[in-house]
């Protein structure tokens, strides 16, 4: 590996709590991401000529914060500020590194908080999280929302002046201010996990980083908020679905379908957290939650020992009731698999046809890919080719590119 794509990858997992670090100093978000590429910049010149250092991280994290401590140093209305920070700007004061992925991040979470502020447009709060915190690109984040890449640039954009311009606090709020932001941090964390899960483009399928990122993120945010419901169906939610991760690709990095799943790769002590966070959502009153529910999904396929023994009836009236609370295009592709895999493809193929012109599903790879498979177990294998072919043309991830492939080559 090179120096280049060694710090390419440092920097995509370390970038989160690199921006965080900062903006607790500048108390400025947007700032704060533009001392982290100078970091990055300055380890670009230097990291070819004297090597990559024993803690890349740090490095990176120790570069940023000391342009940080000069700005401040620069501008005399920052210098009670400074006084605030005082001794935790030393070198040897701060480590970068949390021991274990159990470990609640605090400047992660506040700058979590803190991009999740209300000034902002919903859409703009998810944008602004996801490039900050999740690290992702700008298409990557078109892509979760189903729009175009240039207004997603526009948002963060105005987010970071928005951001500025309201003097906000970088800081996890209390109370009703607290409550004000839930929404928008469960729906960012999810997106963050989301596309860890399955990336959006690139040569691997997975980017584990992202939903440790996002598991810690949950778990904290549980810690933090117990009485809250909902908190605990995403937590349930993240570590169900993470439990799958090993098995869901191959020794060279090919996806394995959910039904070609090595079940005993698994991770039993997620599934049995992620139990534990369903039971105490349902505790709180959030049954009816859309994390719950999704919860509720994931926990329906972690109960069943082999593929053919999954309760798709009952995962079918999931997502029904999950429609209701949260409708979306996605929830009713989702619903339409279920109900294909319960009562048969044509009942499944006449939901997903009634999705062809859905707002955002046309640049969906998944939208064709489901058609493909109800059209290949109905033996229409001509119109299922062109289904897989017109998926693997719509994905970015050569992974899913190559499996979409497959699949059109592979029906008789």
């Amino acid at each position: 590996m090179t120096v280049e794509s060694t710090l390419e990858t440092v920097f995509r997992m370390e970038s989160a709590r690199i921006i965080a670090t900062v903006a607790r100093i500048v108390r400025d978000v947007g700032i704060a991401e533009e001392l982290a590429q100078d970091a990055l910049v300055a380890a670009l010149e230097q990291w070819p000529r004297e090597g990559v250092p024993d803690r890349p991280g740090a490095w990176l994290t120790a570069a940023a914060r000391h342009r940080a401590v000069d700005l401040v140093r620069r501008r005399e209305t920052y210098a009670r500020k400074l006084a605030e920070v005082g001794r935790t700007l030393t070198e040897e004061s701060y480590d970068p590194e949390p021991s274990g992925p159990g470990d609640i991040d605090d400047d992660v979470l506040r700058l979590v908080f803190t991009t999740c502020h209300p000034v902002l447009s919903a859409e703009a709060r998810a944008a602004l999280t996801l490039r900050l915190v999740g690290g992702l690109r700008t298409d990557e984040i078109a892509r979760a929302f189903l729009v175009p890449e240039p207004t997603v640039a526009a948002r963060i954009t105005r987010a970071k002046r928005a951001l500025a311009k309201a003097g906000v606090e970088f800081e996890v709020p209390y109370g009703a201010d607290r409550a004000a932001r839930l929404g928008s941090v469960l729906e960012v964390i999810y997106l963050i996990f989301n596309e860890g899960y399955a990336a959006t483009a690139g040569d691997d399928l997975l980017r584990p980083a992202l939903c440790e990122d996002a598991l810690r993120l949950a778990r904290g945010l549980a810690a933090l908020m117990p009485a809250e419901s909902e908190v605990h169906g995403l937590a349930a939610l993240l570590e169900i679905q993470a439990s799958r991760t090993a098995a869901r690709t191959g020794p060279d990095g090919a996806p394995v379908l959910l039904a070609d799943q090595n079940r005993r790769r698994w991770n039993r002590l997620l599934i049995r957290r992620g139990y534990a966070a369903l039971e105490r959502a349902v505790a709180t009153g959030g049954a009816h939650g859309p994390y719950a529910l999704q919860a509720a999904i994931a926990a329906c396929h972690a109960r069943a020992a082999a593929y053919e023994d999954t309760d798709w009836a009952t995962i079918a009236a999931l997502y029904e009731r999950l429609a209701a609370v949260a409708p979306s295009p996605v929830v009713e592709l989702n619903r339409a698999v279920a109900v294909s895999m319960a009562e048969g493809p044509e009942a499944g193929l006449a939901l997903v046809d009634a999705l062809a012109t859905a707002p955002g599903l046309d640049r969906y790879h998944l939208l064709p890919s489901v058609r493909g498979d109800l059209l290949a177990r109905l033996g229409r294998t001509s119109e299922a080719r062109a289904e897989f072919t017109r998926a693997a043309d719509l994905t970015r991830n050569a992974r899913e590119r190559e499996l979409l492939l497959a699949r059109a080559r592979e029906v008789q």
